[in-house]
C-alpha cells in the first residue's frame, strides 16, 4: 500500500513555543533516526487526525522544504479530555534494519460458534510485529469463520511470516457460550419466605402460653417451685 504524505513545517523547540503551536491549531513533532539527526517539526491538527485515527498504512512519508523521510509514527500523546493531538515521534525506517510496530488486526469471516448464538470476543485488535521497512503490512489478516463456541485463538496459532513480539499465550479472539440468566417464576419468591417464616396457625387460635413441663418466665417447670418435684 503507498505511503501517506503528511506535509510539514518547521518549528521553533521549548515548551513556550510548543503552546505556541497548538495554539496556532499545528502540533509540535519531532522526527528520528539511527543515522538522523532529530528533526522538529509542526503538522496541522486535522492532519494528525487524519494520521492517528484513520490512517490506511503504517508508513508516513513526512515532507518539508524539499526533503523526504519515510518514517512510521512511533508515539503520540493526546490531551485526556479531547482527545487532541498534543505531540508525535516519527521513526526514521533505514533499509535492511527491522523495525517495531504496531499494526492493526483483520478479522474475517463470521465464525460458526457465533452463527449458533455465541459471542464473539476480540481482545486484540493490533500486533506488535518486527519487520523489515519493505515488508510492513497494512494489517494482518487473521481466519476466524471456523471457531465454535469455546474455541479461541492464541499468537502461537498465527500462521505468519512476521515476527511478534507480544506473549505466545496472549488470546487474540474467543468464542463463549451466550449468557442465559436464570428467571424466577412469579410466586416462587412468596413461596421460599412463607417457608422461612414458619407454618400460620388457624384463623381464631392463639399460641398456648407454654407447654407443659416447659420452664415459664420465672425459670422453673409449670406448677412447681424451683428444685421441687412435680
Amino acid at each position: 500500500m503507498d505511503p501517506i504524505t503528511l506535509n510539514a513545517h518547521p518549528r521553533d523547540t521549548g515548551s513556550k513555543a510548543a503552546r505556541d503551536i497548538r495554539n496556532d491549531n499545528d502540533v509540535p513533532c519531532i522526527l528520528y533516526g539511527r543515522d538522523t539527526e532529530p528533526v522538529p517539526f509542526r503538522v496541522d491538527v486535522n492532519d494528525m487526525n487524519k494520521l492517528i485515527f484513520g490512517r490506511t498504512s503504517p508508513v508516513i512519508e513526512v515532507s518539508m522544504n524539499g526533503d523526504t523521510w519515510k518514517t512510521i509514527l512511533k508515539d503520540f500523546d493526546l490531551h485526556p479530555i479531547t482527545d487532541r493531538p498534543q505531540h508525535a515521534d516519527f521513526q526514521v525506517l533505514q533499509e535492511g534494519r527491522r523495525v517495531t510496530l504496531t499494526v492493526p488486526i483483520n478479522y474475517t469471516g463470521i465464525p460458526v460458534g457465533q452463527q449458533e448464538g455465541g459471542d464473539t470476543q476480540i481482545i486484540i485488535r493490533q500486533l506488535t510485529i518486527s519487520v523489515l521497512p519493505e515488508n510492513i503490512p497494512s494489517e494482518i489478516d487473521v481466519e476466524i469463520a471456523d471457531l465454535e463456541i469455546g474455541d479461541s485463538i492464541h499468537v502461537y496459532d498465527l500462521d505468519t511470516s512476521y515476527d511478534v513480539k507480544m506473549a505466545p499465550a496472549q488470546t487474540l479472539v474467543t468464542v463463549v457460550a451466550p449468557h442465559l440468566e436464570s428467571v424466577t417464576a412469579p410466586g416462587e419468591e412468596e413461596e421460599v419466605e412463607e417457608e422461612v417464616e414458619g407454618e400460620e396457625l388457624p384463623e381464631g387460635e392463639e399460641m398456648p402460653e407454654g407447654e407443659e413441663g416447659e420452664e415459664t418466665e420465672g425459670g422453673a417447670p409449670e406448677g412447681g417451685a424451683p428444685g421441687e418435684a412435680v
